[in-house]
Parts: structure tokens; sequence; C-alpha cells
């Protein structure tokens, strides 16, 4: 059992992280092995977030101090919470291939883990987003992929008429 002290500041803790953050993802690590919570960590990480694990009770005891209206107890199993300083929908892509990645390649195995994720909330906008909207946006391409794509349906009638001319050019020689 933790001491008062211990809570206290582990709760500190969260509330630098959540200062710093504007959204929060909510994710189930039990039968998670530590080798693979540690790799969660580190994707997570490189999205420019970071994750901890805190009890319900100081969570909601967080959430209550900042007027953030979610209740962590409606989560049946045991909670991580991912703090991200990029936004709900940039996090949720390293947190969805993570838990895509834990399935291997059965799919029931996959879904299993996808229902991993449990939520989030967007702190600038002060809502809950549930587990399908965290899912949707981690399926999500990536912005620069995105790009690429609009980028290559502007350039493909330039390219198809460039073609055309090419060969018409041929014929003609």
């Amino acid at each position: 059992m933790k001491s008062k002290s211990q809570k206290t500041a582990e709760l500190k803790e969260a509330e630098g992280k959540l200062k710093r953050s504007d959204a929060l993802v909510f994710v189930d690590f039990n039968k998670v092995t530590s080798e693979e919570l540690r790799r969660l960590r580190r994707e997570v990480g490189g999205a420019g977030a970071s994750m901890l694990v805190l009890k319900k009770r100081l969570l909601n005891v967080l959430f209550k101090e900042k007027g953030i209206d979610v209740d962590a107890r409606r989560f049946k199993s045991s909670l991580g919470t991912v703090f991200s300083k990029t936004g709900l929908e940039a996090v949720s892509g390293a947190v969805y291939k993570f838990f895509n990645s834990l399935g291997g390649t059965d799919k029931e195995l996959k879904a299993e883990a996808i229902k991993k994720i449990l939520g989030g909330y967007d702190l600038l906008k002060k809502e809950f987003a549930d587990a399908k909207l965290i899912a949707f946006y981690g399926q999500l391409p990536s912005r620069e992929v995105a790009l690429g794509g609009v980028l290559g349906m502007f350039v493909a009638p330039l390219r198809a008429f460039m073609h055309i001319l090419n060969e018409k050019s041929k014929k003609s020689e």
C-alpha cells in the first residue's frame, strides 16, 4: 500500500502531465506483458505523448480538481492513461498501431487487442471520445501520406495529358 506522500507525488506528476496535454487516451493494460508495456510507452513517446498508470480513484481526484467530466471508475479493467501534447488524432495512431500488433495475424486476436482501447478525452474541446472514434482516428493515414494522396489526385490528370502528348509526338515522327 502506498503512503499518502507517494500518492501525492503521483498526483503531482499526473497534474504536470495534464497541464502540458491536449488530449488523453485510456487503455486497458490487463494481460499485457511488461515488455509490451515498455514498447507502448516508446511508441506513444514517439508521437509526443507519455503514458502513466494511476489508480482510478487518484485519477478521478485529478479530474475533479481540473473540471474534467470523466469518471475513471466506468472502466472495469486496469487503466493506463496516455497524455498527449499533440492532440487526440496524433496519439490515436500510435495507440491503435500498438494494440493492432498485439493480435499478430489472427483477426479475432486483433479485434480483442483493439478492444483494450477504452476511449479518450479531448481537453481542448472538453468532450469524451469513445473507443470506436479512437480506433477510427488510429486507422487514418498520417498527415504526410494523406497530403501525398491529395497531391497525386491533382497531378494524375496532368500526368495523363503529358503521356498522351508524348505518344502523339512519337506517332508523328
